[in-house]
């Protein structure tokens, strides 16, 4: 199992946070340009990333103001689970840490793990400035 991950303090407090994430609708505001195709409602998501492969998500586990995970409906070139975990931090602060879990055979480690890692980095740094 590979773990790429984020964190960031976001200056709103927690139940702001959790809202945000918890409807996927939302999450198209979170998403890099190579993203098209995007269709969503509050449960799942649809989208295709430029050039490479399309991704259907769902929420399926909601833990209010805690986490949320997300994983593949259809099938996705890897098995993986998205995670966004949710921690206050007191007066108006809430961690937030994007956690991918991704089936990576060592060729797609190699090929993938840069990507990823990009994508969970700008994922966490757009939350903050939408939401910070």
């Amino acid at each position: 199992m590979t773990i790429i991950q984020n964190s960031v303090d976001i200056e709103k407090p927690i139940e702001a946070v959790y809202a945000f994430l918890a409807d996927m609708n939302n999450h198209e505001q979170l998403m890099p340009n190579n993203i098209e195709n995007w269709s969503s409602t509050e449960d799942e998501a649809r989208f295709s990333i430029k050039n490479m492969a399309k991704l259907a998500l769902k929420i399926s586990q909601r833990i209010v103001n805690k986490e949320i995970v997300c994983v593949p409906i259809e099938d996705a070139p890897f098995a993986l689970t998205l995670r966004w975990k949710l921690e206050d931090k007191g007066i108006n602060t809430t961690n937030a840490t994007f956690v991918m879990e991704a089936e990576l055979n060592m060729m797609m480690k190699m090929m993938a793990s840069g990507p990823l890692q990009k994508l969970a980095d700008y994922q966490v740094n757009t939350l903050k400035s939408i939401l910070g």
